[in-house]
């Protein structure tokens, strides 16, 4: 099994509720298709650099996984077709790095 990161971009319009909606949904295409889920991180709320679909903000989400090749496939897929995201972007890497988290929440 190959390790990747997989980060996307909800619109920042949708509700705690629609987000965990959209969260579940993702957690169940790669386990159904032979995947395997390490870590989810929530960035929350951020500016984006640029104006995407008229969006100046959106919610990000990161989640480290294992998987296949056909794992990967069907969760782009089903990305590829949702409205509620903006972008999405998936990177094959050697090895997790569970220790850092780049966008903790600071009380």
């Amino acid at each position: 099994m190959n390790c990747y990161e997989h980060t996307f971009i909800t619109r920042q319009d949708l509700s705690e509720s629609q987000t965990k909606k959209v969260i579940t949904k993702y957690e169940e295409i790669i386990k159904n298709n032979s995947g395997k889920i390490i870590k989810i991180e929530e960035w929350g709320l951020r500016n984006l650099s640029h104006r995407i679909n008229n969006n100046k903000k959106g919610f990000y989400f990161h989640i480290k996984l294992e998987g296949e090749g056909k794992t990967v496939d069907e969760l782009e897929k089903a990305q590829n077709i949702d409205e509620s995201l903006i972008r999405y972007l998936t990177v094959r890497i050697k090895k997790h790095d569970l220790s850092t988290n780049y966008f903790e929440k600071k009380d």
